[in-house]
């Protein structure tokens, strides 16, 4: 089914700009948001009316409140609403500053919570809509100097995986894009942000460089079939893998952390003590 109306954030680049593309392309309609307009200026040049271009930082809550709202008047709904800015901080968990965590949390997990927060009315006026939230393979499994940007998208995909509970009701959908490494700009250029070294960790900043080196990265273009495949279904799914890497990882991931609970479940049950039961009062907590 064509015809929709999406809201995409970070729509100058990488994922955004393709699906953005593929969207306008089969005869969708887009609300193209990025800090800068001028990034978006030839999206508006080749598809002029059916494209709405507009200025968003998503850690500027005002201008989320404000750019939601304009894009439901100028095209009267909003079907499908994509949270895709993001970034990676990479550094050992001693190396980086409390201020570089935040401003990471700041885009990968309070903005996107606040365009949520913020369409949410919306939708639930439609009684229907689709939020998506580009995730990605860390957001269910870390590794060395990935604890920062792993720790966003956890927090990411619980945000998601709750709220999939909460609008169902509703009509409204929810799924979780997982993407594994693609040849985009996101772990280089401005799109990377590395915390300052330190020397204890040099061995394993070397490792992980020469591991990065070896990966094989998908095609970004080949997702887009994928990324409309996942909007036109009747029933989304709530977590979706683009790519080769993430069921590879999530398989030994889960094995892993099953086996290490089954083999601690006997010292876990017996924590348990003499259960009892509670009554719960929202009143006291």
């Amino acid at each position: 089914m064509s015809g929709k109306i999406w809201f995409i954030t970070g729509a100058s680049r990488g994922f955004g700009r393709i699906w953005a593309e593929g969207a306008l392309a089969r005869g969708d309609k887009v609300v193209a948001t990025a800090r800068s307009l001028e990034s978006l200026s030839d999206l508006a040049e080749q598809y002029g009316d059916a494209v709405l271009p507009l200025a968003l930082d998503v850690t500027k809550r005002e201008q989320i409140e404000a750019v939601i709202p304009k894009a439901h008047t100028h095209f009267g709904r909003l079907d499908v609403v994509i949270n895709n800015a993001g970034y990676p901080l990479l550094g050992a968990v001693e190396e980086a500053t409390e201020a570089e965590v935040r401003a990471e949390f700041e885009t990968n997990f309070f903005g996107p919570l606040a365009v949520i927060q913020t369409v949410l009315p919306l939708l639930r006026r439609q009684g229907a809509g689709h939020i998506l939230g580009v995730s990605s393979v860390a957001g269910i499994h870390t590794g060395p100097l990935s604890s920062f940007y792993s720790a966003s998208k956890f927090a990411f995909e619980a945000l998601h995986e709750g709220l999939s509970k909460e609008v169902a009701g509703f009509g409204i959908n929810v799924t979780l894009i997982e993407p594994g490494a693609y040849a985009t700009d996101f772990g280089r250029g401005s799109s990377l942000k590395l915390a300052a070294g330190l020397d204890a960790y040099a061995g394993i900043r070397a490792q992980l460089y020469a591991y990065a080196a070896g990966v094989e990265l998908g095609d970004p273009q080949a997702t887009l079939p994928a990324v409309l495949k996942i909007i036109d279904a009747d029933h989304p799914p709530l977590r979706v893998f683009l790519g080769t890497e993430g069921m590879h990882v999530a398989r030994a991931a889960f094995a892993e952390r099953l086996a290490l609970w089954e083999a601690w479940e006997t010292t876990s049950n017996a924590a348990q003590g003499l259960s009892r039961k509670r009554v719960f009062d929202p009143a006291l907590g």
